[in-house]
């Protein structure tokens, strides 16, 4: 039996920072993929709820998603986000500075996939993927590692990745895992050992 999964449309009065806002606008008009609003708020409220100070973000675009965990990470919190396109993060530094979240946000413009196997920071609150969902089998493998215990590890369009992804990530013997029929899917696990 297949269930439909309802959506659910915020109600017009809850409020939305005009900066992401103007940021929906611009990617839209250019053409650059960002996540939802519903997904960045769902980021938000999971990195309220965890208090997360230590975020690492594999796919900037224009740093909406970015944006969202930044403006609810406490002060002195650290997002490190890895895109490499240039052109993307100059938009998405423009709006940090903006934001006064710049000197909390550090972007790396290298292939994720060659700074991630020598990456320094561990002990992750929150590794977020949306990027290369073909690639979303080698994040798994080497982000969750690098978590803390409980840490989260969260995907983006998880229902566009291979196959072989989502056996991956459900049956990892490392995660509490689950998916959401949220967008294109989004791929929640939290780090058990």
């Amino acid at each position: 039996m297949r269930r439909q999964v309802a959506t659910y449309e915020a109600p017009k009065r809850v409020p939305v920072n005009p900066l992401l806002l103007e940021l929906e606008q611009q990617s839209r008009t250019d053409g650059v993929p960002i996540v939802s609003r519903e997904s960045g708020r769902l980021l938000s409220t999971l990195v309220t709820a965890m208090q997360a100070s230590r975020i690492l973000e594999v796919g900037t675009a224009y740093g909406y998603a970015t944006l969202c965990m930044a403006l609810a990470q406490p002060r002195m919190g650290r997002i490190w986000t890895l895109e490499s396109d240039v052109a993307r993060t100059d938009v998405a530094r423009s709006y940090f500075r903006r934001a006064g979240e710049d000197d909390y946000i550090e972007v790396f413009n290298t292939p994720a996939l060659e700074l991630l196997e020598n990456f320094p920071d561990r002990h992750l609150d929150i590794a977020f993927v949306a990027a290369g969902e073909g690639e979303y089998p080698a994040y798994l493998e080497l982000l969750v590692p690098m978590l803390k215990l409980s840490g989260l590890v969260i995907f983006d369009h998880a229902l566009r990745a291979p196959r072989e992804f989502s056996e991956a990530f459900l049956g990892h013997p490392d995660l509490d895992a689950t998916m959401l029929g949220l967008g294109d899917g989004i791929a929640i696990g939290a780090r058990r050992k």
